[in-house]
Protein backbone atom coordinates (compact mmCIF):
# COMPACT_ATOMS: atom_id res chain seq x y z
CA UNK A 1 0.00 0.00 0.00
CA UNK A 2 2.97 2.50 0.72
CA UNK A 3 4.45 1.81 -2.59
CA UNK A 4 0.77 2.29 -4.24
CA UNK A 5 0.26 5.81 -3.08
CA UNK A 6 2.63 7.78 -4.29
CA UNK A 7 1.66 6.36 -7.75
CA UNK A 8 -1.88 7.84 -7.32
CA UNK A 9 -0.42 10.87 -5.83
CA UNK A 10 1.50 11.39 -9.08
CA UNK A 11 -1.68 10.16 -11.43
CA UNK A 12 -3.92 12.69 -9.68
CA UNK A 13 -1.82 15.33 -10.01
CA UNK A 14 -0.54 15.11 -13.48
CA UNK A 15 -4.48 14.73 -14.66
CA UNK A 16 -5.39 18.00 -12.33
CA UNK A 17 -2.00 19.81 -14.14
CA UNK A 18 -3.75 18.79 -17.42
CA UNK A 19 -6.78 19.96 -17.38
CA UNK A 20 -6.09 23.73 -15.87
CA UNK A 21 -3.59 23.81 -18.60
CA UNK A 22 -5.75 23.06 -21.30
CA UNK A 23 -8.98 24.99 -20.12
CA UNK A 24 -6.65 27.99 -19.97
CA UNK A 25 -6.38 26.84 -24.19
CA UNK A 26 -9.93 25.97 -24.47
CA UNK A 27 -11.68 27.81 -27.20
CA UNK A 28 -15.49 27.36 -27.31
CA UNK A 29 -17.59 26.91 -30.30
CA UNK A 30 -21.08 26.99 -31.24
CA UNK A 31 -23.02 24.59 -33.15
CA UNK A 32 -25.37 27.12 -35.81
CA UNK A 33 -26.64 24.05 -37.18
CA UNK A 34 -30.73 24.04 -37.94
CA UNK A 35 -31.72 20.72 -36.16
CA UNK A 36 -35.17 21.77 -35.01
CA UNK A 37 -34.87 19.38 -32.30
CA UNK A 38 -37.00 19.64 -29.27
CA UNK A 39 -34.07 17.17 -27.00
CA UNK A 40 -31.91 19.73 -28.25
CA UNK A 41 -30.44 23.06 -26.00
CA UNK A 42 -28.00 23.94 -29.14
CA UNK A 43 -29.21 28.16 -30.44
CA UNK A 44 -31.00 26.41 -33.32
CA UNK A 45 -33.21 23.68 -31.17
CA UNK A 46 -36.35 23.65 -30.38
CA UNK A 47 -36.09 22.37 -26.08
CA UNK A 48 -37.60 25.46 -25.34
CA UNK A 49 -40.24 25.88 -26.98
CA UNK A 50 -41.00 22.19 -26.93
CA UNK A 51 -40.83 22.43 -22.90
CA UNK A 52 -43.44 25.17 -22.71
CA UNK A 53 -46.19 23.54 -25.31
CA UNK A 54 -47.98 22.06 -21.90
CA UNK A 55 -48.49 26.04 -20.52
CA UNK A 56 -49.75 27.04 -23.99
CA UNK A 57 -52.00 24.01 -24.47
CA UNK A 58 -52.99 24.19 -20.62
CA UNK A 59 -55.22 20.75 -19.64
CA UNK A 60 -54.33 19.20 -23.46
CA UNK A 61 -52.88 15.66 -24.16
CA UNK A 62 -48.83 16.57 -26.09
CA UNK A 63 -47.80 13.42 -27.32
CA UNK A 64 -44.47 13.25 -29.09
CA UNK A 65 -44.78 11.63 -32.52
CA UNK A 66 -41.83 9.64 -33.37
CA UNK A 67 -42.48 8.25 -36.88
CA UNK A 68 -43.89 8.75 -39.81
CA UNK A 69 -47.40 10.40 -40.42
CA UNK A 70 -48.86 8.18 -42.50
CA UNK A 71 -47.99 5.02 -40.20
CA UNK A 72 -48.72 6.91 -37.13
CA UNK A 73 -51.91 8.11 -38.09
CA UNK A 74 -53.49 5.33 -39.94
CA UNK A 75 -52.69 3.37 -36.32
CA UNK A 76 -54.62 5.58 -34.63
CA UNK A 77 -57.65 5.92 -36.69
CA UNK A 78 -61.27 4.79 -36.16
CA UNK A 79 -60.54 0.71 -36.59
CA UNK A 80 -56.56 1.00 -36.35
CA UNK A 81 -54.42 -0.50 -34.03
CA UNK A 82 -53.61 2.07 -31.91
CA UNK A 83 -54.15 2.82 -28.20
CA UNK A 84 -56.35 6.20 -29.24
CA UNK A 85 -57.95 7.53 -32.26
CA UNK A 86 -56.21 10.66 -33.09
CA UNK A 87 -57.92 14.55 -32.87
CA UNK A 88 -56.06 17.69 -32.28
CA UNK A 89 -53.08 19.42 -34.21
CA UNK A 90 -50.73 18.10 -35.66
CA UNK A 91 -47.32 20.41 -35.23
CA UNK A 92 -44.24 20.26 -37.74
CA UNK A 93 -41.52 22.57 -37.44
CA UNK A 94 -38.19 22.33 -39.53
CA UNK A 95 -36.70 19.58 -41.28
CA UNK A 96 -39.98 18.59 -43.10
CA UNK A 97 -38.45 17.23 -46.57
CA UNK A 98 -39.39 13.80 -45.08
CA UNK A 99 -42.61 13.76 -45.77
CA UNK A 100 -43.29 11.64 -49.10
CA UNK A 101 -46.55 11.59 -51.11
CA UNK A 102 -48.34 8.91 -48.30
CA UNK A 103 -47.72 11.16 -45.38
CA UNK A 104 -49.01 14.24 -46.72
CA UNK A 105 -51.98 12.37 -47.97
CA UNK A 106 -52.66 10.79 -44.60
CA UNK A 107 -52.16 14.60 -43.08
CA UNK A 108 -54.72 16.03 -45.47
CA UNK A 109 -56.92 13.14 -44.37
CA UNK A 110 -56.52 13.89 -40.65
CA UNK A 111 -57.02 17.62 -41.83
CA UNK A 112 -60.42 16.20 -43.44
CA UNK A 113 -62.25 15.35 -41.00
CA UNK A 114 -61.76 18.69 -38.26
CA UNK A 115 -58.23 18.42 -37.21
CA UNK A 116 -55.51 20.87 -37.49
CA UNK A 117 -51.90 20.88 -39.23
CA UNK A 118 -49.67 23.58 -38.42
CA UNK A 119 -46.27 23.12 -40.48
CA UNK A 120 -43.40 26.04 -40.54
CA UNK A 121 -40.91 25.47 -42.66
CA UNK A 122 -38.69 27.40 -45.85
CA UNK A 123 -40.46 25.21 -48.28
CA UNK A 124 -43.08 22.38 -48.19
CA UNK A 125 -43.17 19.12 -50.59
CA UNK A 126 -44.25 19.30 -53.64
CA UNK A 127 -47.83 17.44 -52.76
CA UNK A 128 -48.67 20.17 -50.33
CA UNK A 129 -47.73 22.54 -53.44
CA UNK A 130 -50.22 20.89 -56.10
CA UNK A 131 -53.19 20.37 -53.56
CA UNK A 132 -53.03 23.50 -52.13
CA UNK A 133 -52.30 25.64 -55.59
CA UNK A 134 -49.15 27.78 -53.59
CA UNK A 135 -45.90 29.05 -54.47
CA UNK A 136 -42.93 29.77 -52.41
CA UNK A 137 -40.24 32.54 -53.42
CA UNK A 138 -37.27 33.64 -51.57
CA UNK A 139 -35.81 37.28 -51.19
CA UNK A 140 -31.91 37.27 -50.26
CA UNK A 141 -31.35 40.33 -47.57
CA UNK A 142 -28.64 42.26 -49.36
CA UNK A 143 -28.24 45.06 -46.90
CA UNK A 144 -27.83 43.38 -43.30
CA UNK A 145 -29.19 39.85 -41.69
CA UNK A 146 -31.97 41.11 -39.74
CA UNK A 147 -35.59 40.72 -40.98
CA UNK A 148 -38.85 41.86 -39.46
CA UNK A 149 -41.47 39.55 -38.71
CA UNK A 150 -45.50 40.63 -37.74
CA UNK A 151 -48.78 38.74 -36.98
CA UNK A 152 -52.04 40.39 -38.91
CA UNK A 153 -54.75 39.99 -36.02
CA UNK A 154 -52.38 39.46 -33.00
CA UNK A 155 -51.48 42.89 -31.05
CA UNK A 156 -47.98 42.09 -30.96
CA UNK A 157 -44.61 44.37 -31.72
CA UNK A 158 -43.29 43.12 -34.82
CA UNK A 159 -39.83 41.61 -33.88
CA UNK A 160 -36.36 41.47 -35.60
CA UNK A 161 -34.65 38.10 -36.52
CA UNK A 162 -30.72 38.23 -37.13
CA UNK A 163 -28.46 36.29 -38.48
CA UNK A 164 -31.41 35.94 -41.56
CA UNK A 165 -29.53 35.49 -45.02
CA UNK A 166 -33.35 35.67 -46.71
CA UNK A 167 -36.56 35.18 -46.26
CA UNK A 168 -39.38 32.84 -48.02
CA UNK A 169 -42.68 34.12 -48.46
CA UNK A 170 -46.02 32.69 -50.55
CA UNK A 171 -45.86 34.29 -54.14
CA UNK A 172 -48.75 32.77 -54.92
CA UNK A 173 -51.82 31.27 -52.97
CA UNK A 174 -56.11 32.00 -53.11
CA UNK A 175 -56.59 35.43 -51.81
CA UNK A 176 -60.48 35.09 -51.67
CA UNK A 177 -60.25 32.01 -49.40
CA UNK A 178 -56.96 31.88 -47.36
CA UNK A 179 -56.70 34.01 -44.65
CA UNK A 180 -53.42 35.65 -44.08
CA UNK A 181 -51.75 35.69 -40.60
CA UNK A 182 -48.61 36.98 -40.66
CA UNK A 183 -45.63 38.99 -42.91
CA UNK A 184 -41.77 39.17 -43.21
CA UNK A 185 -40.34 42.23 -44.54
CA UNK A 186 -36.59 42.77 -45.11
CA UNK A 187 -37.19 45.53 -48.17
CA UNK A 188 -41.15 45.23 -48.27
CA UNK A 189 -43.85 43.21 -46.83
CA UNK A 190 -44.21 39.54 -48.05
CA UNK A 191 -46.99 37.12 -46.71
CA UNK A 192 -45.48 34.41 -45.07
CA UNK A 193 -48.48 32.91 -42.75
CA UNK A 194 -51.58 31.68 -43.87
CA UNK A 195 -54.69 29.79 -42.97
CA UNK A 196 -55.84 27.45 -45.12
CA UNK A 197 -59.91 26.09 -44.55
CA UNK A 198 -59.79 22.03 -45.77
CA UNK A 199 -62.59 20.49 -45.35
CA UNK A 200 -63.90 20.56 -41.68
CA UNK A 201 -60.30 21.10 -40.52
CA UNK A 202 -57.73 24.00 -41.03
CA UNK A 203 -54.01 24.11 -42.17
CA UNK A 204 -51.52 26.84 -41.05
CA UNK A 205 -48.37 27.51 -43.18
CA UNK A 206 -45.61 29.34 -41.63
CA UNK A 207 -42.28 30.24 -43.47
CA UNK A 208 -40.17 31.25 -40.58
CA UNK A 209 -39.04 28.19 -38.28
CA UNK A 210 -35.61 29.84 -36.61
CA UNK A 211 -38.36 31.90 -35.25
CA UNK A 212 -39.40 28.67 -32.66
CA UNK A 213 -35.48 28.16 -31.70
CA UNK A 214 -33.84 28.82 -28.13
CA UNK A 215 -31.80 31.42 -29.53
CA UNK A 216 -34.88 33.49 -30.39
CA UNK A 217 -37.01 32.63 -27.77
CA UNK A 218 -33.97 33.94 -25.72
CA UNK A 219 -33.71 37.33 -26.98
CA UNK A 220 -35.81 40.42 -26.28
CA UNK A 221 -39.75 39.90 -26.25
CA UNK A 222 -39.56 37.72 -29.31
CA UNK A 223 -41.50 34.48 -27.67
CA UNK A 224 -44.84 37.17 -27.56
CA UNK A 225 -44.13 36.62 -31.52
CA UNK A 226 -44.36 32.60 -31.24
CA UNK A 227 -47.19 33.12 -28.87
CA UNK A 228 -49.35 34.96 -31.38
CA UNK A 229 -48.63 32.50 -33.66
CA UNK A 230 -49.44 29.29 -31.29
CA UNK A 231 -52.57 31.22 -29.91
CA UNK A 232 -54.50 30.94 -33.79
CA UNK A 233 -54.70 27.07 -32.89
CA UNK A 234 -57.48 25.51 -31.45
CA UNK A 235 -57.37 24.21 -27.64
CA UNK A 236 -56.92 20.61 -28.80
CA UNK A 237 -54.67 17.68 -28.33
CA UNK A 238 -51.37 17.95 -29.53
CA UNK A 239 -49.14 16.21 -32.25
CA UNK A 240 -45.73 17.25 -32.15
CA UNK A 241 -43.73 15.76 -35.34
CA UNK A 242 -39.55 14.52 -33.90
CA UNK A 243 -39.72 11.64 -37.02
CA UNK A 244 -37.45 13.92 -38.54
CA UNK A 245 -34.99 15.15 -35.81
CA UNK A 246 -34.21 12.07 -35.04
CA UNK A 247 -32.91 9.91 -38.03
CA UNK A 248 -29.64 8.47 -38.56
CA UNK A 249 -29.99 6.50 -41.79
CA UNK A 250 -32.61 4.80 -43.91
CA UNK A 251 -33.10 2.37 -41.05
CA UNK A 252 -34.72 5.33 -38.85
CA UNK A 253 -33.13 4.02 -35.82
CA UNK A 254 -33.08 7.06 -33.01
CA UNK A 255 -29.98 8.43 -32.55
CA UNK A 256 -28.59 7.61 -28.95
CA UNK A 257 -26.05 9.70 -27.16
CA UNK A 258 -23.79 8.53 -24.44
CA UNK A 259 -23.98 10.04 -21.04
CA UNK A 260 -19.94 10.84 -21.69
CA UNK A 261 -20.63 12.33 -24.93
CA UNK A 262 -20.84 15.89 -23.57
CA UNK A 263 -17.95 15.77 -21.36
CA UNK A 264 -15.83 14.57 -24.29
CA UNK A 265 -16.41 17.69 -26.11
CA UNK A 266 -14.95 19.77 -23.30
CA UNK A 267 -11.29 19.76 -24.40
CA UNK A 268 -10.02 19.86 -21.38
CA UNK A 269 -12.09 17.43 -19.39
CA UNK A 270 -11.40 15.37 -22.72
CA UNK A 271 -7.29 15.09 -22.63
CA UNK A 272 -7.74 15.14 -18.79
CA UNK A 273 -9.89 11.93 -19.48
CA UNK A 274 -7.57 10.26 -21.52
CA UNK A 275 -4.34 11.14 -19.65
CA UNK A 276 -6.13 9.01 -16.55
CA UNK A 277 -6.60 6.33 -18.72
CA UNK A 278 -3.58 6.39 -19.92
CA UNK A 279 -1.66 6.37 -16.36
CA UNK A 280 -4.13 3.65 -15.30
CA UNK A 281 -3.08 1.30 -18.04
CA UNK A 282 0.44 1.99 -17.34
CA UNK A 283 0.13 1.44 -13.32
CA UNK A 284 -1.84 -1.66 -13.79
CA UNK A 285 1.18 -3.02 -16.70
CA UNK A 286 3.76 -1.89 -13.31
CA UNK A 287 2.16 -3.51 -10.73
CA UNK A 288 0.85 -7.01 -12.91
CA UNK A 289 2.97 -8.75 -11.07
CA UNK A 290 2.46 -9.88 -7.61
CA UNK A 291 4.55 -11.20 -4.47
CA UNK A 292 2.86 -14.51 -4.23
CA UNK A 293 1.22 -16.64 -6.53
CA UNK A 294 -2.70 -17.17 -6.46
CA UNK A 295 -3.52 -20.12 -4.66
CA UNK A 296 -6.60 -21.11 -6.97
CA UNK A 297 -9.95 -22.64 -4.80
CA UNK A 298 -11.97 -24.90 -7.14
CA UNK A 299 -15.52 -24.58 -6.42
CA UNK A 300 -18.12 -27.34 -7.19
CA UNK A 301 -20.01 -26.80 -10.34
CA UNK A 302 -23.43 -25.16 -9.84
CA UNK A 303 -26.57 -25.02 -11.84
CA UNK A 304 -26.65 -21.26 -12.84
CA UNK A 305 -29.68 -21.80 -15.36
CA UNK A 306 -32.30 -19.56 -13.04
CA UNK A 307 -29.96 -17.33 -11.47
CA UNK A 308 -29.22 -16.62 -15.40
CA UNK A 309 -32.64 -15.91 -16.29
CA UNK A 310 -33.00 -14.00 -13.62
CA UNK A 311 -29.63 -11.85 -14.07
CA UNK A 312 -30.39 -11.35 -18.14
CA UNK A 313 -34.50 -10.51 -17.12
CA UNK A 314 -33.55 -8.17 -14.22
CA UNK A 315 -30.80 -6.24 -16.44
CA UNK A 316 -33.94 -5.93 -19.59
CA UNK A 317 -36.47 -4.39 -16.64
CA UNK A 318 -33.69 -2.16 -15.28
CA UNK A 319 -32.83 -0.44 -18.86
CA UNK A 320 -36.07 -0.14 -19.88
CA UNK A 321 -35.43 -1.74 -23.32
CA UNK A 322 -38.85 -2.26 -24.61
CA UNK A 323 -37.75 -2.78 -28.39
CA UNK A 324 -35.05 -5.41 -27.59
CA UNK A 325 -37.89 -7.33 -25.28
CA UNK A 326 -40.62 -7.10 -28.43
CA UNK A 327 -38.26 -8.10 -31.20
CA UNK A 328 -37.41 -11.23 -29.38
CA UNK A 329 -40.90 -12.39 -28.40
CA UNK A 330 -42.15 -11.72 -32.02
CA UNK A 331 -38.55 -13.47 -33.51
CA UNK A 332 -39.01 -16.84 -30.71
CA UNK A 333 -42.86 -16.73 -31.39
CA UNK A 334 -42.73 -17.28 -35.15
CA UNK A 335 -40.06 -19.80 -34.88
CA UNK A 336 -42.33 -21.68 -32.25
CA UNK A 337 -44.76 -21.47 -35.72
CA UNK A 338 -42.69 -22.72 -38.16
CA UNK A 339 -41.50 -25.45 -35.75
CA UNK A 340 -44.97 -26.33 -34.90
CA UNK A 341 -46.98 -26.29 -37.74
CA UNK A 342 -44.43 -25.91 -40.63
CA UNK A 343 -45.40 -22.85 -41.81
CA UNK A 344 -43.01 -19.76 -43.86
CA UNK A 345 -43.21 -16.41 -41.18
CA UNK A 346 -41.25 -14.81 -44.04
CA UNK A 347 -44.83 -12.57 -45.17
CA UNK A 348 -47.27 -12.32 -42.61
CA UNK A 349 -50.01 -12.01 -45.00
CA UNK A 350 -53.90 -13.35 -44.69
CA UNK A 351 -52.92 -16.57 -46.90
CA UNK A 352 -50.52 -16.85 -43.52
CA UNK A 353 -53.51 -16.02 -40.89
CA UNK A 354 -55.12 -18.29 -43.08
CA UNK A 355 -53.29 -21.32 -42.67
CA UNK A 356 -52.14 -20.35 -39.15
CA UNK A 357 -56.09 -20.51 -37.83
CA UNK A 358 -56.78 -23.73 -39.97
CA UNK A 359 -53.29 -25.45 -38.53
CA UNK A 360 -53.63 -24.12 -34.83
CA UNK A 361 -57.33 -24.81 -34.49
CA UNK A 362 -58.07 -20.94 -33.89
CA UNK A 363 -60.24 -18.64 -34.78
CA UNK A 364 -59.22 -16.48 -37.71
CA UNK A 365 -60.23 -13.55 -36.18
CA UNK A 366 -57.92 -14.20 -33.37
CA UNK A 367 -55.24 -15.07 -35.93
CA UNK A 368 -55.79 -11.51 -37.53
CA UNK A 369 -55.85 -9.49 -34.09
CA UNK A 370 -52.13 -11.06 -33.22
CA UNK A 371 -50.76 -10.56 -36.60
CA UNK A 372 -52.23 -7.49 -37.15
CA UNK A 373 -50.21 -6.10 -33.81
CA UNK A 374 -47.35 -7.88 -35.18
CA UNK A 375 -47.09 -6.43 -38.38
CA UNK A 376 -47.98 -2.51 -36.20
CA UNK A 377 -44.64 -2.80 -34.18
CA UNK A 378 -42.59 -4.05 -36.94
CA UNK A 379 -43.42 -0.61 -38.75
CA UNK A 380 -42.73 1.48 -35.19
CA UNK A 381 -39.39 3.02 -33.99
CA UNK A 382 -40.20 3.70 -30.60
CA UNK A 383 -41.87 1.24 -27.73
CA UNK A 384 -43.35 1.43 -24.44
CA UNK A 385 -44.30 -0.37 -21.45
CA UNK A 386 -47.68 -1.16 -22.52
CA UNK A 387 -47.08 -1.88 -26.07
CA UNK A 388 -45.03 -5.07 -24.86
CA UNK A 389 -47.57 -6.21 -22.20
CA UNK A 390 -50.63 -6.56 -25.02
CA UNK A 391 -48.13 -8.45 -27.64
CA UNK A 392 -47.22 -10.87 -24.51
CA UNK A 393 -51.23 -11.30 -23.69
CA UNK A 394 -52.18 -11.94 -27.89
CA UNK A 395 -49.33 -14.23 -27.56
CA UNK A 396 -50.54 -15.85 -24.24
CA UNK A 397 -53.98 -16.09 -25.66
CA UNK A 398 -53.06 -17.78 -28.65
CA UNK A 399 -51.37 -20.63 -26.48
CA UNK A 400 -54.11 -20.80 -23.90
CA UNK A 401 -56.73 -22.07 -26.31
Amino acid sequence: MKRILPVLIIIVGLVVVASVALSVKKTKTVDWEESFDEKSNKPYGLSIFYKELPSLFKNQKLRTVYHQPNSYLRANSEGGYGEHVAKGSYIIIGNSDYLYEDSVNELLNFVDVGNTLFLSDYYFSQKIHDTLRIDIDYILNEKDSISYQSLKHVNTKDITLDKNPGDSYFSKFDTINYNILGYSKIDYKHVNFIEIPFGKGHIFLHLEPKAFTNYHLLKEERYKYIEGVISYLPENDVYFDSYGKIQTGYDGDVEKESNLSWFLEQLSFRWAWFTAIIFGILFMIFNAKRRQRIIRIIKPLQNTTVAFVKTVSNLYFDTQDHKNLIDKKITYFLEKIRADFNLDTSVLNEDFITNLASKAGRKKEDIKKLIDYINWLKSKNEFFEENLIKLNKHIEAFYSK
